[in-house]
């Protein structure tokens, strides 16, 4: 039975900053959900598809967020050039990189603390071509890694290199990471890596979207949490 051991949350700031980002092709709408003033860790999250109604506000990018901004962790989202009221429009992954990039060099001129990021979907796959070679970037998080969808292809091999902590979550009946692909692409990753499968959710953790959230927010904790640093060390 899928289980993740109970971690202690603490109340934090709930402000939500909206603005604009500078993106390479234009203005990047954003949100920002405050955290406390002595947070050790920033993080950027971001959408699945836009061209399949992906944006910001998405569910599991949100519960995703609110995993880490749990935390005390300030959590940048944005909308990928063309979705919502962001600038430029969809460039099949190349221009959403370059926006990933745009995101960590926001968080890292305001706050200058290290970024986790993490992403859904396209948002993965995008944003861990930006964030894998990125040395602000200490932990990267997985959600419903695309590896088999119809008219698109996902390469991954620069994970063979990305040697920060990784944490891969998709359902266990995800229609675009069939199990057998999923472990494939996880066994070309550098460690350290942990792969979770909700058992019974769907790609878009349907019905599993507790499950989901918790998985994070204990990986989270393990290896980011102030005072646990040592002991994922």
């Amino acid at each position: 039975m899928y289980s993740v051991p109970s971690v202690v949350k603490k109340s934090v700031p709930t402000g939500l900053k909206t603005f604009f980002l500078p993106g390479p092709t234009g203005r990047l709408e954003a949100l920002l959900n405050e955290g406390r003033s002595d947070a050790t860790h920033v993080a950027l999250v971001c959408h699945p598809h836009p061209l399949y109604g992906g944006t910001m506000h998405n569910k599991v990018v949100y519960r995703a967020m609110k995993a880490i901004n749990s935390f005390g962790f300030p959590a940048l989202r944005f909308n990928f050039g063309g979705a919502g009221l962001s600038e430029g429009e969809h460039d099949r992954g190349q221009g959403e990189v370059d926006d990933v990039r745009a995101g960590l060099d926001w968080l890292h001129s305001e706050f200058h603390k290290p970024i986790i990021f993490c992403g859904f979907s396209f948002g993965a796959a995008t944003g861990l071509r930006a964030a894998c070679s990125d040395p602000r970037v200490v932990g990267l998080i997985s959600l419903g890694t695309p590896v088999a969808v119809e008219d698109r292809v996902y390469t991954y091999q620069f994970l063979h290199d990305c040697t920060r902590p990784k944490l891969f979550v998709s359902g266990a009946l995800d229609q675009f990471s069939p199990e057998d692909k999923l472990r494939e692409l996880v066994n070309l990753a550098a460690e350290p890596k942990e792969l979770v499968l909700i058992p019974a959710a769907d790609h878009f953790f349907e019905g599993h979207l507790p499950e989901m959230q918790d998985t994070v927010h204990h990986w989270v904790a393990r290896y980011f949490q102030p005072g646990k640093q040592a002991e994922a060390s």
